[in-house]
């Protein structure tokens, strides 16, 4: 039956993990060919951070975009665009001839029409699918786009090794065409949206109204909360091979720490979303932002192999759930006709957020020499999405407390 809940919603929810670990390939391809680019092309590193900026400012604008096509046609349209659109940026990237025109390509072709397709749309569409297990299953969901950090870049590293970055490239995207095929056809169904109506209305327990802020403000704090935890979360994520390379390890020894840091995440997002089920959206994000500065700290006094490779763990079991936490949040505190949008453009901030802090990384360490700034940097910007959450759920708090007396 197409129902939620349903053996075929199970189902649907594997194929869409499967796919957003194929989609999330391009954003994480950038991070780990970051140190080949930068040589190849005679670049800064601020420079050479452009690609993965213009990349997740792609992805952003194109979720927005790949979202309302999503409303209109169904989930099918954009993740087979997207993942098509994808397989030829991997190809068109391996014969770029400058860094402008390699950063173009991972900007459009790879992020606003190609990684796009495969995120926002997935997670709106499976919040359809489910309703007792809302936050579950979004976590899994969203866990594809981890899951993708966690394969591709020992894989592609492997790839760069032995046969150079370009052909690796250009391999990468003809097998992503192919593979993704199959898996978009698996959700050529609509969501039950008749059937969900009246259950979707019983969940939803809070308003706007609940924080005493108007929708667009909360709207607003959630957006700029979404900025802040992910300029934090990006310095590592898009640095650490970098990072690795600098202090005198192997390229390989980074790819392998970003692989442990983003497979931590999976668990972290699954953990995370059982605790958001139980303790609400808010709280999560709570919990997920405080727990990231203290990750974040970790790396200043640790610099050697081993401890690296505690603290990228670490780092990834204690931010993964952050990200899915806004979707439940907007879900908590929004009209469900109003959920699809600010849903993708809440998660759209995020991804501004990380492009921001990858290009900012870079761009403080080519004015200090080293990361440990770009480390505090991020610790600064942790504290705003800290504050959000903590007044938002300040405010709850306090209302639920005057209704009670």
């Amino acid at each position: 039956m197409s129902e939620p809940e349903s053996r075929y919603a199970w189902g649907r929810l594997a194929a869409a993990l499967a796919l957003m670990t194929l989609g999330g390939s391009g954003m994480y391809a950038v991070t780990v060919v970051l140190p080949l680019v930068q040589a190849e092309f005679g670049a800064s590193r601020a420079d050479a951070s452009l690609p993965y900026t213009l990349t997740l400012i792609g992805f952003g604008v194109g979720s927005i975009l790949m979202g309302r096509l999503s409303d209109r046609f169904g989930v099918l349209v954009p993740a087979l665009a997207g993942s098509l659109c994808l397989g030829a940026g991997f190809v068109a990237a391996g014969f770029a001839q400058s860094l402008w025109q390699f950063a173009l390509i991972q900007g459009l072709a790879m992020g606003l029409l190609g990684s796009s397709g495969t995120f926002a749309p997935l997670v709106a569409d499976i919040s359809l699918w489910f309703n007792r297990r809302r936050g579950i299953a979004v976590a899994i969901c969203a866990s594809g786009n981890y899951l993708a950090g966690s394969l591709w870049p020992p894989v592609l590293q492997h790839f760069f090794d032995g046969y150079g970055w370009r052909a690796s490239y250009i391999g990468a995207g003809v097998f992503i065409a192919i593979a993704a095929l199959p898996l978009t056809l698996a959700l050529r169904r609509r969501a039950p949206v008749p059937g969900l109506a009246g259950a979707a209305t019983s969940i939803r327990q809070a308003s706007p109204q609940s924080l005493g802020l108007s929708s667009n403000s909360l709207f607003v704090l959630l957006c700029i909360a979404g900025v802040s935890c992910c300029v934090a979360m990006s310095m590592p994520q898009v640095h650490i091979v970098a990072y690795c390379s600098d202090l005198g390890f192997a390229a390989a020894r980074g790819a392998e720490m970003l692989s442990v840091m983003l497979a931590s995440g999976i668990v972290s997002r699954l953990i995370s979303g059982w605790i958001c089920d139980r303790i609400g959206g808010l709280r999560t994000l709570l919990l997920g932002a405080s727990l990231q500065a203290v990750a974040l700290l970790l790396f200043l006094p640790f610099d050697g192999l081993v401890a690296l490779y505690v603290v990228a763990a670490l780092f990834g079991l204690f931010q993964g759930g952050i990200v899915p936490s806004y979707a439940i949040i907007v879900r908590e505190h929004f009209p469900v006709r109003e959920a699809g949008w600010r849903v993708g453009s809440v998660l759209t901030a995020t991804l501004f957020g990380m492009a921001l802090g990858g290009w900012l990384s870079g761009a403080i360490f080519d004015a200090t020499g080293s990361y440990r700034a770009a480390f505090l940097n991020g610790v600064a910007w942790n504290l705003v999405t800290i504050i959000i959450a903590a007044e938002l759920l300040r405010r709850k708090r306090h209302i639920a407390s005057a209704q009670v007396v």
